[in-house]
This record gives structure tokens, C-alpha cells and sequence, in this order.
């Protein structure tokens, strides 16, 4: 069966004639008598009376005619969307844990296309939809971080997803914060200093592993906690409650704005600084498209590797 074959027998049961029908499909009688023939003997029933008045459907024939419809339809949606002057648009998404970095490179990524011919996406999401949005072809590439807390749990998870880690740069965590915050002209900053301050931290579930949190520290009994979905939220409370965050230190002015500032996290026995290695994440064996390489050149770039 063919889509032709279909597109024939839709025509037939129109005009109720061959003669029309060859007419208005620009194909000879015998040739279109000879498709419908191969078509009734695969399906194994008659699809038409034939006359010399013209032919009729069946009972079989206009059951399955329904059918060809249908199916017919469906292939011309797919010719609209997909076909030469159709209105299909190339797909490209990132998802990523919350870094200014990320966007940054995405924006200037995404200033280099046509974008009336791409759909672009960027999602800024908890851990673990970043893995799901990867394993299920949601978008392309993924970014998050490992270090010797979430290592092993996270490789196991990314394996079990069929994803590999690509590692990008390793970086010591930082204290993010308000400029007008009162530890801000400190050198560094030690968790005890913090201690009178709310820790600010990413929701990544009701469900979620201490291995999915984007801080590092993240087992820490914190006096003060709030949770927030967002890095617009998080730097408003930044500013309303001197709230602050553990982050690499890698900050985009340009998207969050000059009034904030990262300053070097000053660790203790208790509280090592343990080496983020900020990566990206693919379906295992898979190639970067060409919009893939270029947001991973813009990336690079910012990040200065």
C-alpha cells in the first residue's frame, strides 16, 4: 500500500468515474485501474463496483475509505510542515541548573540564526529534569556539575539515564550575594560568618537526593533556609532579606545585573570547598548538531577554555 495508491482512490471516490479521476491525477486509465486492482488484491476485498455509468464504493470500500482519509490527511500535515517551503522550524534546546554563564552563551549563540527559522529553547530547571529533558531528546545538550559529594551518585544516574558527562572547568565555590550585604567586603567568607544569614537554595523537589542540590554543602545544617525556584526570585531576596548562595563565582553582569557580587568561600575541616567540575551532559554516543557545536563554542569562550 502507498500513499499514492491512496491519493487515488480518494480521487476515484470523488468524481465517481476513472475517466475523471485519470483526468484530474494526470495518469493514463489503465495505469490507474492497474493501482487499484494491486490495491484491492493486498487488502484482499473489492473497493469498487464498476459500471458503465461510472463505479461506486463498496461497503468495504467506503469503510477503508474512511481510513485513506485519514491516513492520507496525516501524510499531507506532515508534506505542510515538513516539505519543501513548509513550516517546519529546526529545534534546539539546552537545559541547565541555574547559571548566568549558560544563558549568556545561549543569547549570543542564538544572535547568530534566522530565529524566524528555529524554535530555540533554554530551560533553567531543577537536576533532574535537566537529565530527562536530555534522555528524552527534550534538548540537546545539558548542564550541570559535579564534585566528590554527588559524584558517584550522579554518574550512576547518568549512566542509568544512557547519558555521558562532558567536563568543561573545575571552579571553587563562592558566597553570592548583595553588594550592600554586610560580609560583601570580606576577602572570603567562612559558613560560620554565615550563620545569621538565610541560605538561599534551588527547589529541586519534595522527593529529591541531597546528590541533586546545585550548592555544594548541601547536607549542611543551615540555621536559616529558603528555598526559591527561580534566579530572578533568588536575587530579590538577596537584596530584601541578605539572603545568599554558594555558586562557582561565575557571574554574568550583563544578564543579572551589577549589584551583586561573588566572594571566594573560605572552607574549614568541617566544611570543605570541594571543586565544582561544571560540565555538559549528552545521550550517550551522540554527535553535537551544528547549533549544538556553536553553543558549545560560545560557551567555551565565556568561560574562557
Amino acid at each position: 500500500m502507498t500513499f499514492i495508491q491512496l491519493h487515488y482512490l480518494i480521487t476515484i471516490a470523488k468524481t465517481q468515474s476513472l475517466n475523471k479521476a485519470a483526468e484530474r491525477l494526470y495518469v493514463s486509465q489503465p495505469s490507474l485501474t492497474s493501482a487499484m486492482k494491486e490495491l484491492e488484491k493486498e487488502l484482499g476485498v473489492t473497493l469498487f463496483y464498476r459500471s458503465g455509468r461510472g463505479v461506486t464504493l463498496t461497503n468495504d470500500g467506503a469503510e477503508f475509505l474512511l481510513y485513506a482519509k485519514q491516513m492520507y490527511g496525516q501524510y499531507e500535515d506532515i508534506l505542510e510542515k515538513y516539505g519543501k517551503g513548509g513550516s517546519y522550524k529546526k529545534k534546539f534546546g539546552v537545559s541547565t541548573q541555574h547559571y548566568s554563564f549558560a544563558v549568556k552563551a545561549f543569547v549570543d549563540m542564538v544572535r547568530e540564526f534566522d530565529m524566524s527559522q528555529y524554535e530555540f529553547a533554554i530551560r533553567e530547571t531543577k537536576t533532574a529534569e535537566v537529565i530527562r529533558d536530555v534522555r528524552t531528546m527534550k534538548s540537546e545538550i545539558g548542564l550541570l556539575y559535579l564534585n566528590d559529594f554527588n559524584r558517584k551518585s550522579m554518574e550512576k544516574l547518568l549512566k542509568s539515564a544512557g547519558l555521558e558527562f562532558h567536563p568543561l572547568i573545575r571552579c571553587q565555590a563562592y558566597v553570592y550575594m548583595w553588594k550592600k550585604h554586610p560580609l560583601a567586603k570580606e576577602a572570603s567568607i567562612s559558613f560560620r560568618q554565615l550563620e545569621g544569614y538565610p541560605c538561599l537554595s534551588f527547589e529541586q523537589g519534595d522527593d529529591s537526593a541531597f546528590y541533586l542540590a546545585e550548592e555544594i554543602l548541601s547536607t549542611n545544617e543551615y540555621p536559616q533556609v529558603i528555598k526559591a525556584n527561580d534566579r530572578a526570585t533568588m536575587l530579590n531576596l538577596m537584596v530584601g532579606l541578605n539572603g545568599y548562595t554558594l555558586c562557582s563565582g561565575m557571574i554574568c553582569e550583563e544578564l543579572n545585573g551589577s549589584e551583586y557580587i561573588a566572594v571566594p568561600f573560605q572552607d574549614d575541616a568541617q566544611n570543605p570547598n570541594d571543586a565544582m567540575e561544571i560540565g555538559y551532559v549528552l545521550r550517550r554516543g551522540a554527535m553535537l548538531s551544528k547549533v549544538g557545536e556553536l553553543y558549545m563554542e560560545k560557551l567555551k569562550k565565556y568561560l574562557r577554555i
